[in-house]
Formats: structure tokens, sequence, C-alpha cells
């Protein structure tokens, strides 16, 4: 919830009774001085469930938004925010995993990456992934992966195979990114040193 004092009575829509801002002005506000990370994972949660056509229509009405917010402050952030949605993230935590790895000065990871067979065929997505480089990151939240400890081995064994590093994240790695980012950091270098 945001309070706003400065508004048009035309941003303001009824919906089931109840006064609300449209959907781009409340993500426009909330990615100018919420919480990063939520305002973040909100707004690709909203772009997610548009289709391809109209994720775009969202993307500008809430760049037009931000640029017109009389209240300046935290519109760089939120347009940095803006300019690094792409609503392909499968859920929240998978937003917050790309904004983390961005901000932890790593390249712009490709959500739902696939990875197909020789013949085309669709063989893996994956959750983050430089493909260049072949590393891939696999947000292991609880309920997706509940179980699927061995499928997922397999899976990591299998894209090795195919030159592959796979780094897994839990929601612990999200409260405290250090051991993720090491690892990630660590790939990197050893990617990068063997393409030197």
């Amino acid at each position: 919830m945001v309070h706003r004092a400065e508004f048009r009575p035309a941003d303001v829509l009824e919906l089931d009774g109840l006064p609300v801002f449209p959907l781009d002005r409340a993500l426009a506000d909330h990615l100018c001085d919420g919480d990063k990370r939520t305002a973040f994972a909100a707004l690709e949660e909203a772009l997610h469930n548009l289709l391809p056509d109209h994720r775009g229509v969202l993307h500008a009405n809430v760049r037009d938004r931000i640029i017109d917010r009389r209240d300046r402050r935290g519109i760089h952030r939120a347009q940095m925010l803006l300019a690094l949605a792409t609503g392909e993230a499968e859920s929240p935590p998978e937003s917050i995993l790309r904004l983390l790895v961005v901000e932890a000065g790593l390249p712009v990871p490709v959500a739902q990456y696939e990875v197909a067979t020789i013949d085309g065929r669709k063989l893996y997505v994956l959750d983050l992934a430089w493909p260049e480089v072949r590393i891939a990151l696999e947000y292991d939240g609880y309920a997706a992966h509940e179980g699927r400890r061995d499928y997922d081995a397999e899976r990591d064994a299998r894209m090795a195979a195919r030159g592959w590093i796979t780094i897994r994240a839990t929601a612990a790695d999200l409260r405290n990114p250090r051991r993720l980012l090491a690892e990630l950091h660590g790939a990197f270098e050893r990617r990068t040193a063997r393409l030197a």
C-alpha cells in the first residue's frame, strides 16, 4: 500500500467499490519509492501475465507515468528496473534473483532460455542463462523442486556434458546472496579465462 497526497481525480479507478490507482500508476510509484525487490517482482509479474504485444503497452505506460511524476525522487532507479524487466520470469523469486545478479555487476542473464537438441527439439528451459559462456542459474523453490533432487542432479549432469555450468539458488540465497554470487563470479572467471 502506498499513500499519495498528490494525484488527479482521473488517476483513480473504482474496483469492487474500492478506489484504486490504475496498474501503470501503482507500478510506477512502487518502482520509484517502494522496496526495490518487491517493486521489480511486481512489475515482472504484471508483465508476465500479459500477451507479448500487451507487455509493450504496459511497459510504455509505466515509463510514461515515471517520466510524468512531479516527485523526481527514485526516477533513475525506476527507469533502471523498468529497463531490466522482461516479464519472462516464472516466479517473483526468479525476478529477484535476476535483479541480484545484475546489481552484483554480472551481465544481464536471459530469462527462460531454451536448450534444444541437435535436431531443434526443446530439451530444457533454464530459469536464467548466459548462453555465450554456457552458465545457467536455476532457482529451486520449495514447492517446484520438492522431491526433485535426483531429477535436478541428472539434468545438471546432462547439461555439464553439453558444456554448461549449472548453479542452483534457493530462498536462503535471496536473503544472503554471498555464496551464490561467489559461485557465479567463479564460474565467469573460469569461462572467461578459457575464452581468453
